[in-house]
């Protein structure tokens, strides 16, 4: 769909999918572009079905932007005698790890500190999570070199690994490992683009207002111009905006809320850490190291029906909580003026039948519902960020019966673009920081750097970011604007004295982007 790449996706694609859809009809109309609404449209087309999307605002906005990066087993989900979500996360964990994008999930170590003045029977009933755990990773196929086993640690070696720990407070540690995206947004992004390269039409700024088993009434947000898409069948995965579209849906939004510290702050953590919160068996507060020199941490579980979806404000009580709960493990406590940002995310959860309403959100499972009812759209809600694929699968599952087609689900080995062999990452000629954000097209991202000394340069002094890699993003990922390039094609966003720092810099690369053609 791009003159450059079939997998690249700007405004002009956009323009030709919008004049396409204008005469044609297609099987698979989806609304929502976040995680769920693109791992849909990536299984519906790969299985050869036409496809049309439509995303409100830019792709991962709402919910898909702000989790907590993990890729994820399901650990807390054993604690809950969860084991069918457990195990559904194990098995996802290991497509995405082994096949879908090990260029974008990558194993990360979590030390469970057993401190001095924990009852024993903590420590032991953690050690044999911990190993149930890495029992579902062997069930599921995940092979101990992608994901190593858990082990026993020191006290000195947990806080080696987690410097902020209190050493003379730890009798030992156990390490286990779990996946960890490098970033939510480009898991999306991902998925958005190989649908497109597939041929799907990925239309962002583009707001459904009704819908019906087989249309979308929807709005360009640009123009202000009507859009109607046409399709043979219409799954809603509007995620926290599902039930706007479906009457009688229920969906309890649950806030969850990270803390961003300088990683310097904590001595530069090279695992992550996690503290049971009290009287909450299962619960936990993970301390969580990312790429660009920050940590975060997190998360909150709290129902939240006012707040905005697509920038959910953080409450200071958010704050509190989590300072408090962290502080209990660290040698030097976090104050308020070391937090250098913060961000939250809404979860759309799906309450069991019999919930009465009474448990709080952090007790909802997070299995997902597809609701498939004749003459209404296909409807696919909750779940979690791990579990997308399955969550699409079920959904287009249930649009291949309606459109009776026997075509099976391709997505559990389909890679995304930049997707290779570790082998084949390794061997890519480009630093391993922008390997591990961008795969393969790291030489694509290394060859806009040339086309303009300004695309070679940091954005500013004290990060690695280069302007090719906003060049990219409106390039090849769809971004039109300053808050697109700094809230979700670089997180800078998150740390808002940095962003203010970029934001020139991001309106000069928007520009010469245009100068450029980005978007022919």
């Amino acid at each position: 769909m791009s003159a450059d790449n079939p997998t690249w996706i700007n405004d002009g694609t956009r323009r030709r999918s919008l004049d396409h859809l204008a005469g044609h009809t297609v099987d698979v109309a989806v609304v929502g572009g976040g995680i769920t609404g693109a791992g849909v449209a990536l299984d519906a087309v790969s299985r050869g079905l036409s496809v049309a999307l439509v995303e409100a605002g830019d792709f991962a906005s709402g919910t898909s932007g702000y989790s907590s990066k993990l890729i994820h087993g399901g650990l807390r989900y054993l604690a809950k005698m969860d084991v069918g979500v457990a195990w559904e996360s194990a098995v996802e964990r290991r497509w995405l790890m082994e096949r879908i994008a090990p260029h974008l999930v990558r194993p990360l170590g979590f030390v469970i500190p057993v401190t001095r003045g924990a009852p024993a029977w903590e420590g032991a009933a953690e050690g044999l999570g911990v190993v149930i755990y890495d029992v579902l990773r062997r069930l599921s196929g995940l092979g101990s070199k992608v994901l190593p086993r858990p082990q026993l640690l020191s006290g000195r070696a947990a806080a080696a690994l987690a410097p902020g720990l209190d050493p003379h407070a730890l009798r030992r540690g156990i390490l286990y490992w779990d996946g960890q995206a490098v970033d939510d947004v480009r898991l999306v992004l991902g998925v958005v683009r190989t649908a497109a390269g597939l041929g799907a039409h990925m239309l962002r700024d583009v707001k459904a207002a009704a819908i019906t088993a087989t249309t979308v009434a929807a709005v360009d947000t640009r123009s202000g111009a009507r859009v109607t898409v046409r399709a043979r069948t219409v799954v809603n995965a509007a995620g926290l905006w599902a039930a706007d579209l479906e009457p009688g849906l229920a969906v309890i939004p649950s806030r969850g809320t990270h803390l961003v510290v300088r990683a310097d702050r904590l001595g530069n953590p090279h695992a992550a850490h996690t503290v049971p919160v009290p009287g909450h068996f299962g619960r936990y507060v993970f301390v969580l190291p990312q790429p660009g020199g920050v940590v975060y941490i997190g998360l909150t579980d709290e129902e939240d029906h006012g707040a905005d979806g697509h920038h959910p404000a953080v409450p200071e009580r958010d704050v509190g909580f989590l300072l408090d709960i962290v502080n209990a493990t660290l040698a030097a406590p976090l104050a308020r003026d070391d937090v250098v940002g913060a961000f939250s995310g809404l979860r759309p959860l799906v309450p069991a039948p019999h919930d009465d309403g009474t448990a709080g959100t952090a007790d909802i499972s997070r299995r997902h519902l597809v609701r498939d009812v004749p003459g209404t759209p296909v409807t696919v809600v909750g779940g979690k960020l791990t579990t997308y694929r399955r969550m699409a699968q079920d959904a287009v599952d249930a649009v291949a019966a309606r459109l009776d087609t026997a075509a099976p689900c391709r997505t559990r080995t389909l890679p995304l673009a930049g997707a290779a062999s570790p082998r084949a990452l390794d061997a890519v000629d480009a630093p391993a920081r922008l390997v591990a954000k961008y795969g393969t097209e790291a030489l694509d991202v290394l060859a806009l750097a040339r086309l303009d000394p300004l695309l070679a340069e940091p954005l500013f002094d004290g990060t690695e970011i280069t302007g090719a890699e906003l060049l990219f993003a409106v390039r090849a990922e769809g971004a039109s604007s300053v808050d697109d390039l700094l809230e979700r094609r670089t997180r800078l966003s998150f740390v808002p004295a940095d962003a203010a720092r970029a934001r020139g810099r991001a309106a000069e690369i928007l520009a010469l982007a245009g100068t450029l053609g980005a978007a022919q």
